[in-house]
């Protein structure tokens, strides 16, 4: 097992989060994921958060990263959602008009600790997303 540290600890603290288009629309190519990757990776520098797998289907997104024990995950998932969601409608207006009543992301969303044994299991289910 590979282990993380900081200043005060040593961990390995691993998740897998789903974020879903409101109402399941369809607005997420390969364009618009690349944008809200690079979103992820900006806002999650302030909160030591690091991608270790990405991808997307048309109505949602799969994210395998790692955190550090101070990480503020739910802060961190709402000010990605609202960043995320103001710059994509301004950036794609195209998107714009395919949402319902100018929401972007569902308000909840899916976000599962994952172990060192389901990793492997886990980032080649993220990485078939999309596929037939």
């Amino acid at each position: 097992m590979i282990l993380d540290n900081n200043n005060h600890s040593v961990f390995s603290m691993n998740y897998h989060l789903v974020l879903v288009v409101k109402y399941r629309r369809k607005v997420i190519d390969d364009t618009i994921s690349d944008r809200l990757r690079g979103i992820f990776e900006y806002i999650g520098n302030s909160y030591n958060v690091h991608i270790t797998e990405w991808n997307h289907d048309a109505d949602h997104i799969h994210v395998l990263f790692k955190a550090e024990p101070n990480s503020q995950l739910s802060k961190f998932i709402n000010a990605y959602k609202s960043a995320s969601s103001r710059l994509i409608k301004k950036e794609y207006p195209s998107v714009r008009k395919q949402l319902w009543k100018e929401y972007f992301w569902s308000r909840s969303f899916c976000l599962i600790t994952v172990g060192g044994a389901a990793i492997d299991a886990i980032r080649e289910y993220i990485r078939s997303q999309g596929e037939k």
